[in-house]
């Protein structure tokens, strides 16, 4: 080989090494934590620096980030579109446009899912079935299907949503009872669960015994399947009013936190061989759309609805004791990154406070989006990406200087 291909490669290695990517929904670890450190965590008055900004339309789709690129979707004019830009300077680099309907039962509809990078892919699953594998560099449509017709599962209320869960050479999804497997390369069907309605999580990898499994929500429970055949390895029923299980599992060692809205409230579960065992209850965190984080020792996470005043709250994990609420939050979202809380409100307010049991003291706080926000904010690559419900989409940077 010769010298500078050593050099290339070596550098190539040392690039991914460095890397904080988002490349799926709640981020490389599926969790909502990011790794990454030795980041701008306060800003000057004048708030945060603004990378770009962009316009992609109604919903409420998160953003993945991944070897430079950053892609989300929105809704406008009787299509969803996927967009891809460059995830530093906001430049368009493709978007593909394709027919589908509003949705806006109860809400203003738009997207809700979310996309996954992988390597130099992007898949993305519609609510209405449309499955898509793109070139990340070019947006060219590797392969497309319809899931709710190859599946023959009913789309449920408020669509499919969630996103892909990649796994060795399978696509998971949350599609029919207990969700249904493409081949990544192909988008060939490989297993379908039965005909019935799913649930709105994003399917959660957990290996047990050695087994790769991933656990989903169906309208009636959380399922744990075998990502390779979609066989059953328990199923823990959880009835939610309007069958709106659609907050992931928070799952750490042999522990699993199942969290739902509309009154419901959360438990712990101890996971064995079997069937799960229940532990604590608690209706102190009722999380609607985005899962608690679990950051050492405690539950990060709203308490609420979109119909409520929901408050941002700490929870002990081992315990359910409500350590801190923080009333007025409304329904955001909030991630982990080197022990801070990165927290985006309802009305668009963006703050930074210590991952602390202390109470929520954010260091720093700065409006950069208007209402509604549902969305969770990411973290990649010292960007902070945020959007709101019409469509706006704000990067900043946080890149240590």
């Amino acid at each position: 080989m010769k010298p500078h291909s050593c050099f290339a490669l070596l550098l190539l290695g040392c690039t991914q090494a460095l890397a904080a990517d988002w490349p799926n929904f709640r981020g490389p670890n599926h969790n909502g934590i990011s790794t990454e450190k030795n980041w701008r965590s306060e800003w000057t008055a004048d708030g945060p620096p603004v990378a770009w900004k962009a316009e992609v339309g109604l919903g409420f789709s998160s953003i993945v980030a991944a070897h430079g690129r950053a892609a989300t979707i929105g809704h406008a004019n009787g299509k969803d579109t996927v967009f891809c830009w460059d995830a530093v300077s906001g430049k368009e680099l493709w978007k593909h446009s394709y027919a589908a309907e509003l949705g806006d039962k109860y809400y203003e509809g738009g997207t809700t899912g979310t996309p996954t990078f992988e390597g130099d892919r992007l898949y993305w699953l519609s609510r209405w079935g449309d499955f898509f594998c793109f070139e990340a560099t070019s947006g060219k449509i590797v392969w497309q299907t319809n899931l709710a017709k190859e599946t023959e599962a009913p789309i449920p209320t408020w669509g499919y949503t969630g996103a892909p869960l990649v796994q060795g050479d399978l696509l998971v999804v949350n599609v029919g009872d207990a969700g249904a497997a493409v081949q990544k390369a192909t988008g060939k069907l490989v297993w379908k669960s039965a005909a019935k309605d799913c649930g709105y999580s994003t399917p959660f990898p957990l290996n047990r015994g050695g087994k790769a499994l991933a656990v989903l929500a169906s309208a009636d429970s959380y399922v744990a399947v075998d990502v390779k055949t979609g066989a059953e390895a328990w199923r823990q029923r959880w009835v939610t009013q309007y069958n709106v299980n659609a907050a992931d599992p928070v799952i750490s060692g042999d522990q699993m936190f199942i969290s739902t809205g509309y009154g419901k409230g959360g438990a712990i579960f101890q996971l064995g061989t079997g069937a799960p065992t229940q532990g604590w209850k608690t209706k102190a965190l009722r999380t609607q759309m985005n899962a608690a984080v679990l950051h050492e020792g405690h539950l990060y996470g709203v308490d609420g609805d979109t119909t409520e005043k929901a408050t941002l709250k700490c929870l002990d994990f081992a315990t359910g004791r409500e350590v801190w609420a923080e009333p007025g939050f409304g329904s955001g979202g909030v991630i982990v990154a080197d022990g801070k809380l990165i927290a985006l409100s309802a009305i668009g307010e963006l703050m930074i406070a210590p991952a602390s049991t202390a109470g929520f003291k954010p260091t720093t706080r700065a409006q950069v989006l208007g209402p509604k926000c549902w969305t969770a904010p990411v973290f990649a690559n010292g960007f902070i990406y945020c959007r709101n419900s019409r469509g706006q989409i704000v990067a900043l940077d946080a890149r240590a200087k």
